[in-house]
């Protein structure tokens, strides 16, 4: 049965959330097409361009993405305190910069500003768009409709592209978060379609590895060939297109006490991938030692059990459903949804609490 949407979204529990869109019936109608031969990868080209646009507009955060031939993953921060910082004028500009039809709404109070109810009715309006844009629903509404249509009049055909509604994931605690990137991120690598991060087109972790390669002075081999590879999708040298959001930064020391950055270095996110890549692929990858043995301290500093480490970040979907994170997590998640009514009993079992219990312990 199809759950209401704020049976799923709770920003009460966590800011964070992992999201999933399928295009219809799984076909091939952003990469290469298997039964046609007809490729299509320029639109994960337009995937990503509209992800960083909707996120410089609405107070959500890219953690991570990948954008695969017949779906995408998003992990989403919401950051309600930053749109409540927004002045009236700011709200207005962001929403009617999206929807411009709507300005003519503030428009027709403006004519009768003099009236009480009409700029009552005003300030309604500002606060329901201030509300939407912290909407981890008309995010996906915005990204969603603005693909299928550009694809159907490309294709000359109406209907559906996407199999329905997206799916999505609440991410409790830190764990979850990096464990999800994580998996998101090593989405090609798992799928076959690559060996390494830095081979994952369309991923945030090549982007992170190419803002990385462009910072250093004295670049590599490999970092060479990242930035060459990566400017045949993205042909400037800037962070894909002017005025678009960058990727949610990572904390330099680690830990993130404000929410206001990915409690992980921007380098141990790095050596964990290229390991965790390694262990997918059965050991393609040379990965040097100072990296397996950096991949095993990060593990044990979050307090994910190592040898879970590799099923969870393989089997993420399957081993958790509407959230997750600790048990602990997972428990509270479910008493609180229990005190809200979306669940009968306190103690009902909670798909992913074994999972959980394998990668994160008791």
């Amino acid at each position: 049965m199809t759950r209401a949407r704020n049976q799923q979204v709770s920003l009460n529990d966590t800011p964070y959330y992992h999201c999933i869109s399928r295009c219809v019936r799984r076909a091939y109608l952003c990469g290469d097409d298997p039964l046609t031969g007809v490729n299509f990868d320029h639109r994960k080209v337009w995937l990503v361009e509209r992800i960083k646009k909707l996120a410089s507009v609405f107070s959500i955060d890219i953690c991570a993405y990948a954008v695969m031939s017949n779906h995408y993953h998003l992990v989403l921060y919401v950051d309600e305190k930053q749109a409540k910082g927004w002045t009236q004028q700011e709200v207005i500009e962001r929403w009617t910069g999206l929807f411009s039809r709507n300005a003519l709404v503030l428009e027709t109070l403006k004519l009768n500003q003099s009236a009480k109810a009409a700029r009552e009715h005003r300030r309604k309006v500002i606060d329901e768009w201030r509300n939407r844009l912290t909407d981890i629903s008309w995010f996906m509404r915005c990204l969603n409709e603005n693909i299928a249509r550009r694809a159907n009049v490309e294709d000359d055909c109406t209907g559906r592209f996407w199999e329905g509604r997206f799916k999505s994931q609440a991410l409790l605690d830190e764990k979850a978060l990096v464990t999800c990137m994580a998996y998101v991120d090593l989405n090609p690598v798992r799928a076959g379609i690559s060996s390494s991060p830095q081979e994952s087109d369309f991923t945030s972790i090549q982007e992170r590895l190419v803002v990385h390669a462009r910072r250093v002075k004295n670049k590599s081999r490999p970092q060479k060939s990242l930035l060459r590879h990566y400017r045949h999708y993205f042909q400037n040298k800037q962070e894909l297109t002017d005025g678009n959001a960058r990727l949610m930064p990572m904390h330099p020391g680690g830990r993130s006490p404000n929410g206001e950055t990915i409690p992980i270095t921007r380098q141990e996110y790095f050596d964990l991938l290229q390991w965790s890549a390694s262990e997918i692929t059965g050991g393609r990858q040379n990965v040097p030692p100072q990296a397996r043995f950096a991949s095993k301290k990060i593990l044990s500093d979050l307090g994910v059990v190592p040898s879970g480490w590799i099923k969870g970040i393989t089997e993420f979907e399957k081993h958790f459903y509407l959230a997750a994170g600790s048990p602990e997590s997972l428990q509270l998640f479910q008493e609180k949804r229990a005190k809200s009514n979306l669940v009968k009993y306190t103690r009902k079992w909670v798909r992913g609490i074994v999972p959980a219990a394998q990668l994160y312990g008791t």
